[in-house]
């Protein structure tokens, strides 16, 4: 009898070692799981935050027109500018455009940001844009944004249709044609007096 009692003592020690690293466990699963969920709230409530700023900077007013030209193709460079209208009340100063460009490589796009010229604009004051880029490089340009000041604010604007690219020219050729081996008037080209062979 003492034995069996022995040896129900010795499964009861034996047994407290798996319930305690199966708590352990539950412990550190219950905790990444809690933290895991505080980072999703962190990251929900950022982007709704920004998602907000972004919709009130939507809903305020254009402060300037973007006049975007069609690009312009010359030599083996291809201009691409405008011009920025101030359409607001107030004076922007430090202002630049921001350009996408996809590379025809890779079809990578990078974006580049140009200065105006002149870069401070009062109401209804116009300031243009341009850039030169070899044609071989990128295949497409695109407006995607309007920065004011050194910390490139953006700015609400509207967009319109620049200068067209003025339809190409082409120059004038005068093409001589030669007069035919001379003939006699009514004789044919081929006759028994004169055979040609005919394909």
């Amino acid at each position: 009898m003492l034995e069996t009692e022995d040896e129900l003592y010795a499964e009861t020690k034996g047994s407290i070692v798996p319930k305690l690293l199966a708590g352990t466990a539950a412990l550190v699963i219950t905790a990444l799981v809690f933290s895991g969920y505080a980072l999703l709230r962190k990251r929900h409530a950022q982007e709704t935050a920004s998602l907000s700023q972004a919709t009130a900077e939507s809903r305020q007013p254009p402060k300037a027109l973007i006049l975007v030209d069609e690009a312009l193709p010359q030599g083996g460079k291809t201009i691409i500018g405008g011009i920025v209208r101030n359409t607001s009340a107030e004076k922007l100063e430090g202002l630049s455009v921001e350009i996408e460009l996809k590379r025809r490589k890779d079809g990578v796009a990078e974006t580049q940001l140009l200065a105006l010229e002149p870069d401070r604009l009062d109401p209804e004051q116009e300031g243009r844009y341009s850039l030169q880029l070899k044609a071989q490089d990128y295949g497409s340009a695109r407006l995607v944004g309007l920065k004011v000041g050194p910390n490139l604010i953006s700015l609400p604007y509207t967009t319109a249709q620049g200068q067209k690219r003025p339809p190409e020219r082409l120059e004038p050729k005068t093409i001589t044609i030669g007069k035919p081996p001379s003939s006699k008037r009514g004789e044919f080209l081929n006759s028994p007096d004169n055979p040609a062979r005919v394909p």
